[in-house]
């Protein structure tokens, strides 16, 4: 069976940022990637607040059977496809994403701790974390470049979902954690720790 890796952590901790990482590092038949952000349901399907604004930021946001089902799929040696979530950017083109197994599957996703049918699963849980404040501003610098969204919406969903998600749905899980990645500065020296743990599967 493959060896299956979580990367969790809080948005705008970076953990898109360490997935990257280590695709840049690892070879196709070193290791597989899939993220849970490319699994959230269309936004006509999602909750609405108070003020009848979408919030994305909860765990019945995300089509879970069906990455449960892919990812099972990785594991028993079998491709997936999947269209990739582009964020409700009208500005974005989604491209069909192609994933072929590996002998070491990386898993990455705000909410990938907290359904047991998933935390279960992982053989090595990571984390990354950092301060608030510097949470909010990549929050904010990658929502309007990369997304499209006004800095007014970006300030009243990280103040009225994303803080109160993260306190409920992702926070209580760290206690879990095999490891924790300090992202307030670098995650550099992390990367080589676990790409070096990666190559060491043969």
């Amino acid at each position: 069976m493959p060896y299956l890796i979580g990367i969790s952590g809080g948005s705008g901790s970076g953990k898109t940022s360490f997935l990257n990482g280590l695709k840049e590092c690892l070879d196709p038949d070193q290791a597989c990637f899939i993220s849970f952000d490319d699994y959230y349901k269309p936004r006509e399907d999602q909750k609405k607040d108070a003020e009848g604004v979408s919030n994305f930021d909860l765990p019945e946001s995300m089509e879970v059977e069906a990455f449960v089902k892919d990812l099972e799929s990785l594991t028993q040696g079998r491709s997936i496809k999947r269209l990739e979530y582009v964020f409700n950017n009208e500005n974005a083109t989604p491209e069909e994403i192609i994933i072929k197994p590996a002998k070491v599957i990386i898993v990455e996703g705000l909410f990938i701790y907290h359904y047991p049918t998933l935390k279960e699963r992982f053989d090595l849980k990571l984390f990354v974390d950092a301060d608030d404040e510097l949470k909010i501003i990549r929050r904010i610098k990658r929502d309007k470049e990369e997304r499209n969204y006004p800095l007014e919406d970006v300030l009243y969903r990280y103040k009225n979902h994303v803080i109160p998600s993260y306190r409920q749905f992702i926070e209580p899980y760290v206690k879990e954690m095999d490891i924790i990645i300090n992202n307030n500065h670098s995650f550099d020296q992390s990367l080589k720790v676990i790409y070096q743990f990666i190559k060491s599967f043969k």
